[in-house]
């Protein structure tokens, strides 16, 4: 008996690399080299209409694209695939398939947006609008750093009872004006820049942290806010880093404790309280963590 095998499509091989290596300055105002996470958008169309754009690693472009089309719905057969080409001089995955996009109507009409991470779908036009964007902002003690990370311990409530949430803040120097959870920090930024604007919260020298990790995403959000310094206890991906030196956010991850590393605008930072010198020999603390 003859056995069917399914089809593999036609496809690249475009895998980038997980991470880069940046300079950064620690909590001691020292310059030192440190791996990043890379992200970047990738736009997907089907029979060269366009369908989303996910923000992504780039390690595995070609199955992230296939599992998002069977994911979705737009394809229940790998037969239906006939090819998938990523390419990341126009950020982009060309997929091929054999049915027709008018049975795809009220997918691509009714769209929800998630709570998850990485499968926005107005990056472009949003980046658009903040091109321009430099933001200034007065200098940031480290003492004040180290104040707002201590302040922020207590919270994170719902984490504590249940966990599956992310947490954000809005804070002055001295204190913590909103703190929100829910079960994505894109959620949780949203619902702060609402009470910002129903408040009447001014960004000015205003700080915002995060629970999660510094994407694009993140970044052009805390942008859009004019707010200058972007704190978080996670790390940051290549785009987000790309971003904030566009639009002139100092952003600042792995912030835990009385240890930081600045990414971006490490001279709007005053060091006026560094910890003490780590003994001879000791390894670096970042390789522990």
């Amino acid at each position: 008996m003859a056995i069917n095998k399914t089809k593999r499509p036609e496809i690249t091989n475009s895998q980038r690399p997980e991470s880069k290596i940046v300079e950064v300055y620690d909590e001691y105002n020292q310059i030192k080299s440190f791996q990043i996470t890379g992200e970047l958008p990738l736009t997907i169309y089907i029979n060269k209409k366009e369908i989303v754009t996910l923000m992504t690693l780039g390690h595995y472009p070609e199955s992230l694209v296939i599992g998002y089309l069977r994911n979705q719905g737009f394809v229940s057969n790998l037969d239906d695939i006939e090819s998938v080409q990523v390419d990341w001089d126009t950020n982009s995955a060309a997929v091929k398939i054999i049915s027709n996009l008018e049975d795809f109507k009220n997918k691509l009409t009714h769209r929800v947006v998630t709570s998850g991470c990485g499968q926005g779908t107005t990056f472009g036009g949003i980046w658009d609008d903040l091109k321009d964007k430099n933001l200034k902002t007065d200098k940031l003690k480290q003492s004040s750093i180290y104040k707002i990370l201590k302040l922020l311990h207590d919270k994170n409530e719902i984490y504590r009872q249940s966990g599956a949430v992310h947490g954000c803040a809005i804070c002055d120097e001295n204190n913590i004006i909103d703190f929100i959870e829910d079960v994505g920090r894109h959620n949780a930024v949203d619902a702060i820049a609402g009470n910002m604007w129903l408040n009447s919260i001014n960004s000015r020298n205003k700080i915002f942290y995060t629970t999660g990790r510094l994407t694009s995403e993140m970044v052009i959000k805390v942008a859009q806010m004019d707010i200058s310094y972007l704190i978080s206890r996670s790390g940051i991906t290549e785009m987000g880093l790309n971003v904030a030196k566009e639009t002139g956010v100092t952003l600042i991850g792995r912030a835990k404790g009385r240890h930081f590393l600045a990414y971006n605008g490490h001279e709007n930072i005053i060091y006026d309280k560094k910890p003490e010198p780590r003994p001879d020999g000791s390894s670096d603390v970042w390789k522990r963590r």
